[in-house]
């Protein structure tokens, strides 16, 4: 079986990958500022024994990660901050509860396939319809 890979195909799955993780940014970003509100996000974290003032980072950088992301504002480069995030919730929060998702509280298999997908979009690139390419 002979395939070959098209650049013009890759480059729009690349886009592809990144305006997905860059949505699933927004989403969180979003749930924590209007659903759970600040205060609630705060007294989240405070529950778990992290800082208060945490929260406001944590929903801060989803919010920037995820516009950044979707727009390809030097997306290669901006994909990487968010696996200290995602990493950081497997210590704090989802660790604990086991591998699957789906078990109480969350396993820490979504938030270590979301870290390992920031970190190929970063060997990727930005791919196709990036406003602000990251360069090599």
């Amino acid at each position: 079986m002979n395939s070959t890979v098209s650049p013009r195909t890759t480059a729009y799955g690349i886009a592809l990958l990144r305006i997905t993780l860059g949505v699933l940014f927004l989403v969180h970003g979003l749930t924590k500022l209007l659903v759970f509100t600040p205060a609630g996000t705060v007294g989240y974290f405070q529950s778990l024994g992290l800082p208060g003032g945490l929260a406001y980072v944590a929903m801060a950088l989803e919010l920037l990660l995820g516009v950044a992301l979707v727009l390809g504002i030097h997306a290669r480069w901006l994909a990487l901050l968010g696996v200290p995030l995602l990493l950081g919730t497997i210590v704090s929060v989802h660790g604990a509860n086991g591998f699957g998702f789906a078990n109480a509280g969350g396993g820490w298999e979504y938030p270590a396939f979301w870290a390992v997908a920031l970190v190929a979009q970063c060997l990727l690139g930005d791919g196709a319809l990036a406003l602000r390419p990251s360069g090599k």
